[in-house]
């Protein structure tokens, strides 16, 4: 009986190979999966699967993990307002840790004895991956063809044109990950330090030049509406904010990072929705939170980023930081006003019932309602007195 092997599977030429690698050269029974965390059409998941079938797995399943992905994950970047290096909204990291973790679970759910998957060994996505199989599915074999075999792109057109498998396998001027939160861009001017893309590299052009702006609402953290648009789930939200704010060019930038394995990276991405989220969401809760609130979250927010960027997405200490996030956002509800134009965006104001910033106890560096100048001058007084006898001692 043939060995029963999951294989992650995209459909392009790593996973390609990998199907004919497996069922041929290692007579195993491949079992490919692709696992939708919103990057995908109907009629691109439809090709994929025809591909799958007709390099000879044994059978091909997708399963959406959209939802899950936004619940499980996204809400807790927006709450935590994460950006890697104050720039970059972990659009592969967060997707690429669910995927595997589907792949690793429908694995262990159908009895496959092995896990493979396609990453080169110059990359994220192996440790993602690798991390995620030996959790979940421990006592499976990993197998990783293209980093074993150390594979140029042309050895392995030349295999699979040598197992029949004849198709033009163009290798496009730049490589473009789509995903709900977020599409990275890698091209010869990411390998640079000094290059920004050109124009024609983003996926999604500049149509839109005339400025708009557009409300959204928060209830406890999420967003539920858009425009004047309601929505029951917030991963239509977040669609609905990238194709206002896509065709104005606004997500645009390049992010410049520590990878997993030790060197330094640089890979562009168009991000609109996740973009103007975050800092909507922030703004918001500037207006709301108190400020002890706001650093520890700052504090627990960037250690719950890098994590996840490292694929710890399921050490036990990432639920409790999420517990934490989650316990803030109960009074983080409110409108926030965002004017939208060519390739950038800006946070007008806010409205909530929850603001802080209220008249009735003072206007900033105008005039005090809720307390004395004497209060003030015997305040001030205490607080200043350690270091002014610190300063006393120490200076004699």
């Amino acid at each position: 009986m043939s060995q029963k092997v999951v294989l992650a599977f995209s459909g392009g030429l790593d996973t390609s190979f990998c199907v004919k690698y497996l069922s041929e050269d290692r007579g195993m029974d491949v079992y490919s999966v692709l696992v939708d965390t919103g990057g995908f059409s109907d009629a691109e998941l439809k090709a994929i699967e025809e591909r799958a079938y007709s390099l000879g797995v044994k059978s091909h399943v997708t399963i959406s993990k959209t939802d899950d992905y936004y619940q499980q994950c996204l809400k807790f970047l927006v709450f935590g307002n994460v950006l890697k290096n104050n720039t970059y909204p972990l659009s592969v990291s967060a997707e690429r840790i669910f995927q595997a973790i589907a792949a690793a679970e429908y694995a262990r759910e159908i009895g496959a004895s092995a896990i493979a998957h396609g990453s080169t060994g110059a990359g994220n996505d192996q440790v993602r991956f690798d991390m995620a199989f030996r959790i979940i599915a421990p006592d499976a074999e990993v197998i990783t063809p293209i980093r074993d075999l150390r594979l140029s792109r042309e050895a392995e057109i030349e295999y699979l044109k040598a197992k029949g498998v004849d198709q033009e396998w163009h290798k496009a001027a730049y490589s473009i990950n789509k995903g709900l939160w977020g599409t990275s861009v890698g091209g010869k001017e990411t390998l640079t330090s000094d290059q920004f893309l050109p124009e024609s590299a983003w996926p999604t052009q500049v149509t839109k030049t005339e400025p708009e702006t557009i409300t959204l609402v928060f209830q406890h953290g999420e967003i539920k509406e858009v425009a004047g648009e309601k929505f029951a789930n917030s991963v239509d939200a977040i669609r609905k904010i990238t194709e206002l704010a896509g065709p104005f060019g606004i997500g645009r930038d390049i992010h410049v990072g520590d990878t997993i394995i030790g060197i330094k990276g640089r890979v562009g991405f168009e991000a609109p929705a996740p973009l103007i989220l975050i800092k909507a969401h922030h703004t918001l809760e500037k207006h709301v939170l108190g400020k002890w609130q706001l650093y520890w979250k700052e504090q627990l927010a960037n250690w719950y980023g890098t994590m996840l960027h490292e694929g710890q997405f399921m050490d036990p200490v990432m639920r409790n930081i999420e517990t934490f996030l989650a316990d803030t956002q109960a009074h983080v509800s409110g409108n926030v006003h965002v004017l939208l134009a060519p390739y950038r965006f800006q946070v007008l104001g806010i409205e909530s019932d929850h603001d802080l910033m209220s008249s009735k106890f003072g206007s900033y560096g105008e005039m005090n309602n809720a307390w004395t100048g004497d209060d003030v001058r015997g305040f001030s007084k205490v607080a200043s007195n350690q270091v002014m006898i610190y300063g006393k001692i120490n200076n004699q």
